[in-house]
């Protein structure tokens, strides 16, 4: 049976490569700010889409409520938006603190406060928040971007604990760096990296891919190319 699946960050990156894997066997939902970019994405994939910043709540439920409107259901969530802000915690601007923590922390905590309910109705549902390496480890020069992906973490093993009574199912994927604009989107320019060592987005969004259809029940899954 097709899903109903909401990507957030669909219009790039990883949310691009787990839509292009999910479209041809379910009703693909994306989500994204950028509403040139997500119309143009959801075009060339044949899914739907809905204009949404994460990290404005009122944003999240009208985009959520739209998509329960279209198709009475939501089976998964995929909280995969990000944004990125390195540097000491002295260096780092607080409006940018404040957007990173809202679209990394605040966003999929908005996200699952709108499906749940929904979720809980059906009686069933999958959560899939992808978190990332530093949501375990800490790094110097990293500790905003950091404490958002620790709070995403933090917040998924709770759900795992709150919600399984209700049919919804959580797990965290936890990738580690990518090829995608994760760092150029946040204006930063990266200098001898060796883009051959990390994750080709497809790879995680076979995983992810794997996850929902089989609604396995572990709790994380972690994520390393064989080089780093």
């Amino acid at each position: 049976m097709k899903k109903v699946i909401l990507i957030t960050g669909g219009s790039e990156g990883l949310g691009k490569a787990i839509a292009r894997e999910l479209s041809p066997k379910h009703k693909v939902i994306i989500l994204s700010y950028k509403e040139e970019d997500v119309t143009r994405v959801a075009k060339k994939l044949k899914c739907a889409y809905e204009v949404c910043d994460v990290s404005d709540p009122i944003q999240v439920q009208i985009a959520t409520q739209s998509v329960i409107k279209k198709y009475k259901r939501i089976d998964c969530l995929v909280n995969n938006a990000g944004t990125w802000i390195k540097g000491e915690v002295t260096s780092n601007k607080p409006e940018a603190m404040a957007r990173v923590l809202g679209v990394n922390a605040l966003g999929p905590m908005f996200m699952a406060r709108a499906v749940i309910p929904q979720m809980k109705k059906q009686k069933r549902g999958l959560i899939v928040n992808v978190i990332s390496k530093d949501g375990l480890y800490a790094k110097a020069e990293r500790s905003v971007y950091v404490a958002s992906k620790f709070a995403l973490s933090g917040f998924t093993k709770s759900l795992q604990f709150d919600l399984p009574r209700y049919g919804i199912k959580v797990t965290g994927v936890y990738p580690g760096r990518m090829k995608t604009n994760l760092f150029k989107n946040s204006g930063y320019k990266e200098k001898d990296v060796n883009m051959n060592s990390r994750l080709d987005p497809r790879e995680v969004a076979k995983a992810v891919a794997f996850i929902i259809g089989s609604k396995a029940a572990f709790p994380e899954l972690h994520i390393t190319h064989p080089n780093g």
